[in-house]
């Protein structure tokens, strides 16, 4: 059986005492096993860190970001190979890993751009004969904890700021679906990279606290559930490092009484069944303003449903695929269960789903409720799967107000053709991140990603010039030359100005 190792100076680090399963939904067969790391291998990672850093992070911007272009072109020549190899473990089809790729590309992209982004700011004459001028430095060795539902996309976005701003990295994947994180350390390699500077080490919670509380490790990046991602932020920053850490979501779409429901229905069927749901920015909630609105979107939205193409990641007509692993599943089904026992009225029901030959997949139908209330549990919850719920609101203000009291706040969409309405709703709805007609808010590689209440903890969001921020330290030079006199030293006891 396959064996996948950590990524530690360059190469595989040999066996481990502890391993993790490695499935393949599509057949929920076993196909590898992961060696699971301890604090062993987090020193030998570090050991080579140190090493390797100082070095990578006095070479100058323009040779790291070419570095980044020979990756990005690497990734690019290699896209149908990793693609197949992130939906053989993950279950996504293999259109959308490509889309997974493809957005962590696309900060690779703007990390090609490093040398620019790296200048600092110049004041010629702040004083008599004083110039003030800035830096920004790499921290020295930073991590990422990186969920199993973007494995390409979020080990990109984190590494790739981290190392062209002269940082190492240390990643640690989900060990759900950990192949594909390595061979990207891979082709980093054979672009160039130094060795010691991204190295991959797999491992559970024993590895995550081993990072968190390592006094080598400045900074360190996360991305998965809320209450992992409150831990993961208040033990990091106890250790005294810098720490971001996205949490989960509940994404709401605001479908107003003149929205085109054609398009709406488009929209929610990828926004919300794409990837078996599995994406902080699915949109799992919709909201319709006023009853005519509510009937009607229910009206279109039932057979839309039903016309999903559930199969295989290799199925080029599937909609979507399985979900992750077994254990996914019954949460999953657990949650959909949890719906009608409060109340709600599933409309389709997703669960008992078989994929005639694939009878063993970790399959799930898609399910939509109805009359859901805030109040029910299931509304509250992020439910991380197939399942799309309707929360009907009276009027705007009422559906202003759901996602804005929502104890997550990542993304939100309004579908309307009123410029006021969406002016107004994207400038009071209380999250981090909006779409007007778009049902998918993720910014594009050069704006910045992050969500607000318990859906972020930090203060500095991903990619982006806030990415650039929080993998880099501002230095500050103030300095003069004399034209070869020597004062009285009268002033040298009072607090400088630049008068």
């Amino acid at each position: 059986m396959r064996i996948i190792d950590h990524h530690i100076s360059g190469h595989a680090a040999g066996a481990a005492a502890r391993t993790g399963d490695v499935f393949n939904p599509n057949t929920g067969q076993v196909q590898a096993t992961v060696n699971l790391g301890t604090q062993v291998e987090l020193d030998a990672a570090i050991a080579a860190a140190q090493k390797a850093q100082p070095g990578w992070a006095a070479t100058n911007p323009q040779r790291r970001a070419r570095v980044m272009f020979n990756f990005k072109a690497l990734v690019e020549k290699n896209m149908d190979a990793l693609a197949e190899l992130l939906s053989s473990e993950h279950g996504k089809v293999i259109a959308d890993s490509k889309g997974d790729i493809q957005r962590g590309l696309e900060v690779i992209e703007f990390c090609c751009g490093i040398p620019h982004v790296l200048k600092g700011e110049y004041t010629q004459g702040a004083g008599p004969g004083i110039d003030v001028y800035s830096m920004r430095q790499p921290l020295g060795i930073g991590a990422g904890i990186t969920p199993f539902n973007f494995p390409a996309m979020i080990p990109l976005w984190m590494s790739g700021v981290a190392i062209a701003t002269g940082n190492a990295f240390i990643l640690k994947p989900s060990e759900r679906d950990p192949s594909v994180p390595v061979r990207l350390a891979e082709l980093f390699r054979e672009a160039g990279l130094p060795e010691g500077i991204l190295q991959v080490v797999h491992g559970d919670k024993e590895m995550v606290d081993a990072i968190l509380d390592h006094p080598a490790i400045s900074a360190v990046s996360f991305v998965g559930s809320s209450d992992i991602a409150h831990y993961v932020y208040s033990r990091g920053v106890a250790a005294g490092k810098r720490v971001q850490a996205m949490g989960g979501a509940k994404n709401h779409g605001i479908v107003m009484p003149d929205a085109d429901l054609d398009q709406v229905v488009a929209d929610l069927s990828g926004a919300a069944f794409g990837s078996a749901g599995e994406r902080c920015m699915a949109l799992p909630v919709v909201v319709p303003v006023g009853e005519k609105t509510a009937v009607a979107l229910r009206e279109k939205l039932i057979p839309a449903i039903d016309a999903l193409r559930v199969g295989i990641s290799t199925d080029t007509e599937a909609h979507y695929g399985p979900v992750v692993n077994a254990a996914h599943k019954q949460r999953v089904e657990n949650w959909i269960q949890t719906g009608v026992d409060e109340g709600a009225e599933l409309v389709v029901d997703g669960r008992g789903f078989k994929l005639q030959g694939h009878e063993e997949g970790f399959f799930i139908g898609p399910s939509l409720f109805d009359h859901v209330t805030t109040d029910m549990q299931s509304y509250k919850e992020e439910i991380f799967g197939p399942v799309l719920q309707m929360v009907r609101a009276k009027d705007f203000e009422e559906a202003l107000r759901l996602p804005s009291e929502h104890q997550y706040g990542n993304g939100v969409a309004i579908f309307t053709r009123n410029g006021h309405a969406a002016r107004e709703f994207a400038a009071r709805v209380n999250v981090g991140m909006v779409g007007i007609n778009v049902p998918i808010p993720v910014p594009v590689a050069y704006h910045t990603f992050g969500g607000w209440k318990r859906s972020a903890f930090g203060d500095t969001n991903q990619h982006g010039m806030e990415g650039v921020k929080f993998w880099t330290k501002v230095k500050t030079v103030t300095q003069r030359w004399p034209d070869g006199g020597v004062g009285d030293g009268a002033n040298a006891f009072v607090i400088p100005t630049m008068g």
